[in-house]
């Protein structure tokens, strides 16, 4: 598994309980599935390019900030 998958999956955990959402919650609000979105936090898998635009812009941050590239 490599450094970024983890700090990816790490990320979005983070904000997932920083906004009080459940896993489920936000897959609804992504329009994936909740098996996806949990493989995205553990680092099972990565989103695709697209996916990853869209919950940059869910969360309200950068794409940098998703893999641990800036804090803000």
């Amino acid at each position: 598994m490599s450094s970024m998958k983890i700090c990816l999956g790490k990320t979005l955990k983070e904000l997932r309980k920083a906004n009080g959402k459940t896993q489920q919650q936000i897959a609804d609000d992504l329009g994936i599935s909740r098996v996806n979105y949990t493989r995205y936090e553990t680092g099972a898998s990565n989103p695709d390019y697209e996916t990853l635009i869209i919950i940059a812009d869910y969360f309200d941050v950068s794409l940098d900030y998703l893999f641990g590239r800036t804090s803000i």
